[in-house]
């Protein structure tokens, strides 16, 4: 696999990303950061946070907030849980799991177009020409990385595509994209990999000649780089990307899946001190069959995989430290189209999130009973970005500086959603 990602990181700019990422021991990470140290604004505890990422626009309505008997309803019925919330009966592995989910059903967005709405979602922005907000996978990594000293491997990794990148943060915390078998061409060290080690001894070589002749500092600050990656790839902290390592029980119990695979994977990645993950499962632009595609493939692929690592987390005692964030770039319209589906649909819809001493079993506002509207107040991407701040010990009052100099708030200014903590 190569290693590209949405922002446009090739292999081109493979050295000038791990030159960054292996920076992260260094504490004073400017950018026109808040004056306020890390000491103040965080736990000694090490936080982290999985994004489980809904590519395409998930039907929440039949999902976490049914509507039985409505028009727009659907044919699912809602079930009980460990919780207070019901949620649909194609979601069994995780209604045992609510008491430790809220549901936030009161989200009204304005961001119904697939491009626009991932931005949005992913960075609490809307696009802008003038200026490339950084994502939260960018954010949170930036703000985390600190308690990880000894983190050899990217912070912020993306598993099976999907992410935003780093904008103004720049490239040592863009998503480190991987396959859902971890799988990373030429940082599996073996037998096969003996001609890349021959060639960067070679080049390492001649930019020691080059260093001899003084000129200039580029080909030590290269040279720099090559010792920097070479040391990422020999690293044993990359073993947690090799899910195959895991007994078989263990991997079926996450399914045998992608999504399955890759909900392994970020267990595996934040036990070893990566302070963000991305999961993505795409699939879900529904416009036609929507309900034989939901209840055939799309809930149980997601109830396994995200059950488990909700199920592994807890039982490894990580879950109270971890942060599960479940959400799409928006929603599916209530009413039903010709096709069997539902369109596009911003105005009215949920979004998960779990674990981090959040409070859960709850479901915290409400739309009304054909799910076109939110009856109670209404939260928004920079909310539940704002509520994961707290919920992993980052300061609302952190501030960074974008390239052209402008102050941006961490959030993009949103509000804690009072509901989600004691």
């Amino acid at each position: 696999m190569n290693f590209q990602t949405p922002t446009g990181m090739s292999r081109r700019h493979f050295m000038s990303h791990m030159a960054g990422a292996s920076a992260l021991t260094v504490p004073a990470l400017t950018l026109g950061h808040t004056l306020q140290t890390h000491a103040d604004s965080l736990s000694s505890r090490k936080k982290s946070a999985i994004l489980l990422w809904m590519g395409g626009g998930p039907s929440t309505m039949d999902i976490w907030d049914l509507k039985p008997g409505a028009p727009t309803g659907g044919p699912f019925r809602p079930i009980a849980t460990s919780g207070n919330a019901q949620i649909s009966e194609h979601m069994p592995m995780m209604a045992k799991n609510m008491h430790d989910f809220a549901v936030i059903r009161s989200m009204s967005t304005k961001e119904a177009d697939h491009g626009r709405g991932r931005y949005y979602m992913h960075t609490g922005y809307v696009p802008n020409p003038n200026v490339e907000h950084p994502s939260y996978g960018a954010v949170l990594s930036h703000e985390l990385a600190h308690q990880r000293p000894d983190l050899e491997i990217p912070p912020f990794v993306a598993v099976g595509g999907g992410s935003v990148g780093p904008g103004f943060l720049g490239m040592a915390w863009s998503p480190f994209t991987v396959n859902s078998n971890g799988q990373v061409r030429n940082l599996d060290m073996g037998i096969e990999d003996r001609r890349l080690m021959q060639r960067m001894a070679a080049l390492d070589l001649i930019e020691k000649g080059f260093i001899n002749q003084k000129r200039g500092s580029a080909a030590s600050d290269h040279q720099d780089v090559l010792k920097k990656t070479l040391n990422l790839m020999t690293s044993e902290q990359m073993n947690a990307f090799k899910v195959n390592q895991e007994p078989t029980e263990v991997q079926e119990r996450y399914g045998m899946t992608n999504f399955g695979k890759g909900c392994l994977m970020a267990r595996r990645l934040v036990e070893a001190g990566v302070p963000f993950v991305e999961v993505g499962l795409g699939g879900w632009d529904n416009h036609q069959n929507i309900f034989n595609t939901l209840a055939d493939t799309k809930l149980p692929e997601l109830d396994k995989g995200m059950s488990a690592l909700t199920e592994d987390l807890r039982e490894r005692g990580m879950l109270e430290d971890t942060a599960i964030i479940w959400m799409g770039e928006f929603s599916r319209t209530p009413r039903i189209n010709g096709n069997t589906g539902r369109d596009h649909w911003a105005r009215s819809w949920s979004v998960a999130v779990g674990g981090g001493g959040i409070n859960g079993g709850i479901a915290v506002g409400e739309t009304n009973a054909e799910g076109t509207r939110v009856e109670t107040e209404p939260y928004t991407s920079q909310d539940v970005m704002a509520s994961v701040c707290k919920a992993l010990g980052i300061s609302l009052e952190t501030t960074f500086t974008s390239k052209s100099g402008r102050p941006m708030k961490i959030a993009n200014g949103g509000k804690v959603i009072k509901e989600l903590f004691s």
